[in-house]
């Protein structure tokens, strides 16, 4: 499922600047405590740099995921404790989106360089 070659990966839908813009997140990031984020779109390539307040991480992973397929990893990955804590943290920055789990978003894995 996972998908390392970018040569397969449709046309990025935005850039990397917006990946992480949110300041809890950024603060996550930064701490360690979040190695990976998911959005509508495709924000990055495999080995693109994301800068946070000077430092640089690099995404090592780009790839599809329904929301159904959400594990309580993929959660603590995303800094959150639970599924249902990160469910309800999206739902709280979207008003009126429902949580559909056919839903499909791109996942970014990101380390620190």
């Amino acid at each position: 499922m996972s998908q390392n070659n970018h040569q397969s990966l449709p046309p990025k839908t935005c850039t990397i600047e917006r990946l992480v813009t949110l300041e809890k997140d950024v603060k996550k990031v930064l701490a360690g405590e979040k190695t990976a984020t998911r959005r509508n779109g495709r924000y990055a390539d495999p080995g693109e740099i994301m800068t946070l307040e000077g430092r640089q991480f690099v995404v090592d992973k780009v790839y599809s995921q329904s929301l159904g397929e959400l594990t309580e990893d993929d959660a603590r990955r995303e800094g959150f404790a639970s599924v249902e804590e990160y469910k309800q943290s999206i739902l709280a920055i979207h008003p009126g989106m429902p949580w559909l789990p056919q839903m499909r978003v791109w996942v970014h894995e990101f380390s620190a360089v």
